[in-house]
């Protein structure tokens, strides 16, 4: 199963502003054909198991459902624009490919309901109270809902979805497809977290924060079982540290909105607080493994931010910081769900096999990185705006990519 993405990002306005009440009927089409499918997907679970493969009619009946799931909900959440069809064919600008049915494990098709289960609970993480794919989770609002709800303001107004939502909106709907092919028995391979091969190729920025990965998914089982209690002592050190960070980002704020540079001291102190903060959370969500250090070192983890240095920011953005910083500070919440969710999964699987999977490592490092440039944003240490989707980036330090979203 493979997505791909063709669109490109322009969007009407009057499509954007009444967007529900015109995807209204390609909902009710989609819930009566899931209605089918149910029945359809029971048939197939008996064939399978008996014959080894889903067969050729079922098989196609399936996929063609799963790519008319995704065409509704790229058309809802905004991640295309046209609208789709009701046959679920091939060539939409979000769309999928589905390779024809192959053998399957019959162990795993008799166990697929229980072995899906991490896949439902991290689908949660997505897609909660969107009324999307109709996954709750109580932890948060998903990361989908949040991208298309900021995605409808930018879209109401300048008729364009910004590449980073438009992204984050592609890959929960990739990992929906997988799941949604896992589930109705269109392949025994597992659904993969991974967001650095989710979409397809991926935009090459050169921002000034930046999170490197130099972890080898090693994990000690017995570092992994006692992660909570380890990450105590610096979680409080953290809560500390940053009663003083709060008042150095609002020393920050004024020095920066009266020069327009940030003071290299404040510049510095809030890095590193940054950095040390990313430090402690890789280690509390195991997106790294090693205990970090207290003082938020460059280079000391192997989960590192790259942080620039100071440049002249816009006064005017300065000025209204926190209220421009509402939206990245909406989808750090949503990404921290996801950290959360990935942290318990993660949790299992390298309590049991010793290595943590390199998908959830690499969802945990996206969210680690939205919320480092997200909360270097809002404490002036730069004026770029986080990038909200997956990206892969070039050297650190570098100007600023023109256009964030």
């Amino acid at each position: 199963m493979r997505l791909t993405v063709s669109d490109d990002l322009r969007r009407g306005h009057g499509s954007v502003l009444f967007r529900f009440w015109f995807a209204l009927p390609f909902l009710l089409w989609l819930s009566l054909w899931a209605v089918a499918a149910l029945f359809v997907v029971i048939v197939n679970w008996f064939a399978t198991l008996i014959q080894g493969s889903s067969p050729a009619s079922l098989h196609g009946f399936l996929a063609r459902f799963v790519r008319y799931s995704v065409h509704v909900h790229a058309y809802v959440f905004l991640g295309a624009e046209p609208l789709p069809r009701f046959d679920g064919k091939p060539g939409y600008p979000i769309d999928v490919e589905i390779d024809p049915p192959v053998a399957q494990n019959r162990w795993t098709v008799g166990f697929r309901i229980v072995l899906a289960v991490p896949v439902l609970i991290l689908l949660g993480a997505f897609f909660s109270n969107s009324g999307g794919y109709g996954y709750y989770n109580e932890g948060g609002v998903g990361l989908v809902f949040v991208a298309a709800f900021l995605g409808w303001f930018v879209g109401v107004i300048r008729g364009r979805m910004p590449r980073g939502l438009r992204d984050l909106v592609a890959y929960g709907l990739s990992y929906a497809a997988q799941g949604s092919a896992y589930m109705l028995l269109l392949t025994d391979r597992y659904p993969s977290s991974d967001p650095l091969t989710a979409i397809g190729p991926l935009p090459v920025r050169e921002d000034p924060v930046v999170l490197e990965t130099g972890d080898d998914l090693v994990r000690n089982r017995l570092t992994v079982f006692f992660r909570l209690l380890l990450a105590i002592p610096h979680l409080v050190w953290l809560a500390l540290w940053g009663i003083v960070a709060l008042f150095a980002a609002i020393g920050n704020w004024f020095a920066t909105l009266f020069t327009g540079t940030s003071p290299e001291g404040l510049h510095r102190f809030l890095a590193r607080f940054i950095r040390y903060s990313i430090h402690v959370y890789a280690f509390l969500y195991l997106v790294g493994n090693p205990f970090p250090g207290f003082t938020g070192a460059e280079g000391s983890y192997p989960v590192e931010v790259r942080i620039a240095e100071r440049l002249p920011q816009n006064r005017w953005t300065v000025g209204f910081r926190i209220v421009l910083a509402v939206p990245a500070l909406l989808i750090a919440g949503a990404y921290g769900t996801l950290l959360a969710l990935l942290a318990l999964l993660g949790w299992f699987a390298s309590l049991f096999t010793g290595r943590m999977p390199l998908g959830l490592r690499n969802a945990g490092a996206l969210g680690l990185r939205y919320h480092a440039q997200a909360y270097a944003y809002l404490y002036l240490v730069t004026g770029v705006y986080p990038y909200s989707g997956p990206a892969r980036f070039s050297d650190a330090g570098a100007a600023p990519a023109p256009a964030p979203a």
